[in-house]
This record gives structure tokens, C-alpha cells and sequence, in this order.
């Protein structure tokens, strides 16, 4: 019993100071956090800084040309990938048809023409005549029948005259609606530009509004992309902007504002701009994504 005693004390102690001791330590521990210096804020880096507006290359000159009449196309002149004129002729279609009735109403216009001269010469014959019997009529050379008789007969070819001048201003508009038919036989390039794709072969059928060619000119080149509604009158034309290309690395572009949407857009809350690309354009192609860094407002 005696060695019991000291024992038990031995424990008690020991225990007790192994609690001190943890609960110095987290005392220790909870105060640390609280000396140490509250963290300097970072500034946002120059990425944050800015916002990047993407979107395709576009050109105004950009179209499908339509076959504007029904025929077969007999020969193609112009290849994918070819640089066009405008009013360059990239098909023709068969005119054999258009042309043979474009000679005849050619001819119809000269048969009237030349109808109406003899017409006139007649009603200037019948005038003088009628001039005559007038005189005779009022030297009572002739009665007032044979006056009159004259006077009608002259009229009656002035009727004659205008309704030959009819006649050939319609001969004439034949003639012009089937010139303008031979026209549409005539595929041309709308504008200058470079043809980027062909649809047709030689010998195929082609109805009215069939597409035939797709012609795009390759400059000036714009990007038009949208804008949240908060930069509404930070954003003025003539404004630069850098612009990148993915498709082509290392190289940068000059971007000017040349229009903006006066009004928001109100499902997206967005409003549209559009820029056009300063200065040489390099590699860059109609088609391509770029991309516009674009300041934010702070």
C-alpha cells in the first residue's frame, strides 16, 4: 500500500501537466493566425483589363450569283479560285433560241420603220391635196363634196401615221425585252472579286434563281461582333482597336469602328458593332475568326 500512493500521485501530476501543455499549444496555434499581416490585395492583370470580342471576316461584296432565266449552260468561263472583273462573263447559256427571235423582232422594227415613212410621205401628199381642193373649193371651181372628201382622206392617213408609230413602239420594246433576254444568257461578276465556288457544269439544265457561281470580293474586310450594353458611349467610329487572328499567330491588325447599333438589343442585352480592318490585310481571308481587344470601362 505504501508504494501504491506514491504511484497514483506520480500520475495525477504527470497528466495534469500534459494538459497544460496541449492547451498551451492551442492557444498557441489560435493566436498565431491573428499576428500574422492581413494579405495586400493583387491588381487585376492586364487580361482582366480588357474584353475580347470575337467573330467571323466578313465582306459587304459577298453574293451568290442566280441564274436569272431557264436554259443549259453551254460553256463556263471562269473557275473556282479565279479573280473577276466586274461585268467579266463567267458562263453563257445556250442563245440560239433568243437570238434567232431577237433577229426577227429586229427586223419587224425595220419593216415599221420603214412603214411609217411611206405612211408620212402619204400624209404629206394628202395634205397638199387637201390644200388644193380648198382653193378650188373656195373659188367654186369644185362643190364642197369633193373638198371635203380631200380634207377626210388627209385626216384618215394622220390616224393612219399615229397608229404605225404604235406599232413600232411596240416592235421596239420586243426588240429591247429580247436583248435584255440575250443578256441573262450572259453570266456576269456582279462586282470585282474572286469567284469562291462554282456550282454548274457544262450542259446542265439550270431553272430561273438556280445558283450558278458564289463571288466574293476580298476587301475591305470587317468583323461584326456584339458588345454588353455597358459600353454604350464608350465606343465612338473611327475608334482603333487591336485585332488577332487565331488562323494566322504572331501578327496583329489595326480594327476602326465604322458603324454601331444606335439601340440595345433586348434578349441579349447587347449591341452590334462593326469594324473594318485598317491597312494591309496580309494572309487574312473573308471566312477566317478574329478576335478585338477592347478596353473595359473602370
Amino acid at each position: 500500500m505504501k508504494f501504491i500512493v506514491p504511484l497514483l500521485l506520480t500520475a495525477v501530476l504527470g497528466s495534469g501537466l500534459g494538459c497544460e501543455d496541449s492547451r498551451s499549444t492551442v492557444v498557441a496555434a489560435n493566436a498565431a493566425p491573428s499576428a500574422s499581416p492581413a494579405p495586400t490585395p493583387t491588381p487585376p492583370s492586364p487580361a482582366e483589363q480588357v474584353f475580347l470580342a470575337s467573330g467571323p471576316l466578313v465582306v459587304e461584296n459577298q453574293i451568290d450569283v442566280d441564274a436569272q432565266r431557264e436554259g443549259v449552260i453551254a460553256a463556263i468561263f471562269a473557275e473556282t479560285g479565279r479573280k473577276v472583273k466586274k461585268g467579266e462573263i463567267l458562263a453563257r447559256l445556250d442563245d440560239r433560241q433568243v437570238t434567232a427571235n431577237l433577229e426577227a423582232a429586229a427586223a419587224k422594227t425595220r419593216s415599221t420603220t420603214a412603214d411609217l415613212h411611206n405612211w408620212e410621205a402619204e400624209a404629206k401628199v394628202l395634205d397638199s391635196d387637201m390644200r388644193r381642193a380648198e382653193k378650188l373649193w373656195e373659188a367654186r371651181v369644185i362643190p364642197l363634196e369633193q373638198f371635203e372628201h380631200a380634207r377626210y382622206k388627209a385626216e384618215s392617213d394622220h390616224w393612219d401615221v399615229d397608229r404605225v408609230k404604235e406599232v413600232l413602239v411596240d416592235a421596239q420594246a420586243s426588240e429591247r425585252s429580247l436583248k435584255l433576254e440575250l443578256e441573262k444568257t450572259r453570266v456576269v461578276a456582279p462586282f470585282d472579286g474572286i469567284v469562291a465556288r462554282r456550282y454548274v457544269r457544262v450542259g446542265q439544265k439550270v431553272g430561273l434563281g438556280d445558283r450558278l457561281f458564289w463571288v466574293t470580293a476580298e476587301a475591305p474586310l470587317r468583323l461584326r461582333f456584339a458588345l454588353p450594353e455597358t459600353f454604350i458611349g464608350h465606343i465612338a467610329k473611327g475608334q482603333h482597336f487591336e485585332m488577332t487572328s487565331p488562323d494566322i499567330e504572331g501578327q496583329q491588325w489595326k480594327a476602326s469602328v465604322i458603324e454601331m447599333s444606335p439601340v440595345v438589343d433586348p434578349s441579349s442585352g447587347t449591341i452590334e458593332v462593326l469594324c473594318e480592318v485598317v491597312g494591309p490585310i496580309g494572309g487574312l481571308r473573308p471566312g477566317m475568326s478574329a478576335s478585338v481587344r477592347i478596353p473595359k470601362q473602370q
